[in-house]
């Protein structure tokens, strides 16, 4: 029962305010959205802050929904929300198609390469040149991440024993 009181003294320490893990679906998405929201309203949380951090949080929830490897059904998908006196820090983690993490590095990396004025013109030009499919936007979630959070995206890819790699995404929004 030792693995109890360190899990929650990593949450403590890592000043976690909301943990899920498990499979994701519209429904799950919508209460953890909905506990977030409430953890901020009896915080006092400014609305623009607020905002900010639902409006990431509402991409990184699709972003495990509709990219996740539903077939791995050994590595559920994992959401955290941290907050200490600096930033908002919103985590997940989902397994990916190994044969994907090439792409969504390369994506990731272009998006942190740009400045303001260079994610807000990426941004135009995905939502001007691209069909969006049924699977999303390409990537135009995460440059919206990247503009809400002012911040780039921290990420890195673990591999698992069984072809799929665990796509791990940590995005900061400044409280001030």
């Amino acid at each position: 029962m030792r693995y109890i009181f360190d899990l929650h003294q990593t949450m403590v320490d890592e000043h976690l305010i909301l943990v899920y893990e498990g499979e994701f679906t519209q429904e799950i998405t919508k209460s953890v959205l909905a506990m977030a929201e409430r953890n901020m309203d009896s915080t006092g949380e400014e609305s623009t802050i607020k905002r900010k951090v639902f409006n990431v949080m509402v991409e990184c929830l699709q972003n495990i929904v509709k990219h996740a490897d539903h077939e791995d059904r050994d590595n559920a998908a994992i959401f955290l929300i941290g907050r200490n006196d600096d930033n908002y820090h919103i985590i997940s983690g989902n397994p990916i198609k190994t044969d994907e993490k090439e792409k969504l590095s390369a994506s990731l990396e272009q998006i942190n390469s740009l400045d303001k004025d260079g994610l807000k013109q990426l941004y135009k030009n995905i939502i001007k040149n691209t069909e969006i499919s049924d699977k999303g936007g390409a990537g135009l979630g995460f440059v919206d991440m990247a503009r809400k959070s002012g911040r780039k995206l921290v990420y890195e890819f673990v591999d698992t024993n069984n072809g799929t790699s665990f796509f791990c995404l940590k995005c900061s929004i400044p409280r001030a």
